[in-house]
């Protein structure tokens, strides 16, 4: 109720543990705090906050135009409310090395988890789109090691993504996410692979925990749970995954209230107030309203107040700029 019951701390160590536990963490991309209780509810081990996710949910496509301030806005909303680890998306750290250590503190004092940064040259855009360029691998490295040094609990997971598979091919990929493993990445990201093969690759060469994107409409072939497994990957994402089922309800339901004239058809589709509340565990807040809001002085408040409007006559009885009531 109100926040979550785990702490910051608590939730990093949780995700630190999760990465060497050798099971695979599922962490859906939540689009608000709503669906992120959601998340947690239904059993996964984490959430995921997508700068992509967030671009849309500004009206704006996921070509660099977001802001830290806005990021960690978005992944506060989702860890304030959420005992799961929080892991964002900050896409090239918003700047410089300063700007990267600036973003990882700011993050960090909101609750979040863990974060990735990427290789793209700045402005950057989608993983999954042609014509994405990378900057030097030591311009990375830097940006690592900015996180690194920056960060003050030591759990703070930073991640390093490539999109260099677009470019450089597998091998070379590869050989950037060693080089950010030695800059001191505690996760690999290897972007828009093709398929399980190369996602062996990844695994063969490297001893760092692996995340794999499984988003949908991309270049990344789908695959299951237990094909994840079987690969050694640690982490899959599914970033984008409920925002597009909630834009496709959202657009269809629109459509028939338009045709229709009335939303009585789709009614059997939505969720009911009496779920909504439940998930919202709002009879613990009414709760605790009627036990701040229902009260009364016990004997030796009483008589306090009944001393102070003796000893100080025309004063309220609840003292200076308080009604009596």
């Amino acid at each position: 109720m109100l926040r979550a019951r785990a702490g910051a701390r608590e939730r990093r160590a949780a995700l630190r543990q999760g990465l060497s536990s050798g099971r695979l963490l599922r962490f859906p991309g939540a689009f608000n705090a709503l669906s992120a209780l959601l998340v947690e509810e239904l059993g996964f081990e984490g959430i995921y906050v997508s700068g992509a996710v967030v671009s849309a949910s500004l009206g704006l496509p996921d070509i660099g135009l977001t802001t830290i301030s806005e990021v960690a806005a978005a992944g506060h909303a989702v860890a304030r409310v959420t005992n799961l680890p929080t892991l964002v998306d900050a896409d090239t750290g918003f700047g410089g090395p300063l700007n990267v250590a600036r973003s990882v503190a700011q993050l960090e004092d909101l609750g979040i988890a863990g974060c990735h940064l990427e290789d793209q040259v700045e402005p950057k855009r989608c993983g999954h789109l042609e014509g994405k360029s990378v900057v030097e691998p030591d311009e990375m490295v830097a940006r690592l090691r900015a996180a690194v040094e920056s960060r003050r609990d030591a759990n703070f997971v930073i991640g390093a993504r490539t999109d260099a598979r677009a470019t450089e091919g597998i091998e070379g990929a590869i050989e950037r996410l060693k080089r950010y493993v030695d800059a001191g990445a505690d996760l690999v990201f290897p972007e828009a692979l093709a398929d399980e093969f190369e996602f062996e690759a990844v695994r063969r060469a490297i001893e760092a925990p692996i995340l794999a994107n499984m988003t949908e409409f991309g270049k990344t072939r789908l695959l299951d749970r237990t094909t994840l497994e079987s690969l050694g990957v640690n982490v899959v994402i599914y970033p984008v995954t409920l925002l597009r089922l909630a834009m496709g309800a959202v657009e269809s339901g629109l459509r028939r209230l338009k045709g229709d004239g009335t939303q009585a058809a789709l009614v059997p589709a939505m969720q009911t107030r009496s779920r909504l509340y439940e998930l919202l565990d709002y009879d613990s807040y009414v709760t605790l309203d009627s036990s701040v809001g229902n009260f009364s002085l016990d004997a030796s408040e009483a008589g306090e107040t009944a001393r102070r409007a003796r000893d100080e006559p025309g004063q309220a009885p609840g003292g200076p700029g308080q009604s009596a009531g």
